[in-house]
């Protein structure tokens, strides 16, 4: 089945005239062509087995009730909670450098870069 454009090929997937697994089908070769890569029948075949199972995932996704969830477009746009912003003047040389392989005089010691 031919389209020419997104909003007709929506359309066609609203109306259950075409399957989504349908079009990966038809256009694996086209993909291929237009990543400039060439696929053997085995490997085409890989190729749609791999997009199937990410489209039946895609599917689940679109069963998953939302109606209730506010949209968001940017996260910047959500308000993230706040903690008090409280110095902590804690001394905690030792236990920071327990961690590092090395250290010299309260520091971490590393190799020499420049010479």
């Amino acid at each position: 089945m031919e389209f020419n454009s997104i909003k007709q090929l929506r359309s066609l997937i609203d109306k259950d005239k075409i399957s989504i697994k349908e079009i990966a089908e038809t256009y694996v070769n086209k993909i291929a062509k237009l990543a400039r890569i060439s696929l053997s029948e085995e490997e085409a075949n890989d190729l749609l087995k791999d997009m199937n199972s990410i489209l039946d995932w895609v599917e689940q996704l679109n069963e998953v009730n939302t109606d209730s969830v506010k949209p968001l477009a940017n996260i910047s746009s959500s308000t993230l909670p706040q903690r008090k912003d409280e110095a902590n003047d804690i001394n905690s040389t030792d236990e920071i450098l327990k961690n590092s392989p090395d250290k010299l005089e309260g520091y971490f010691a590393v190799p020499k870069v420049v010479e």
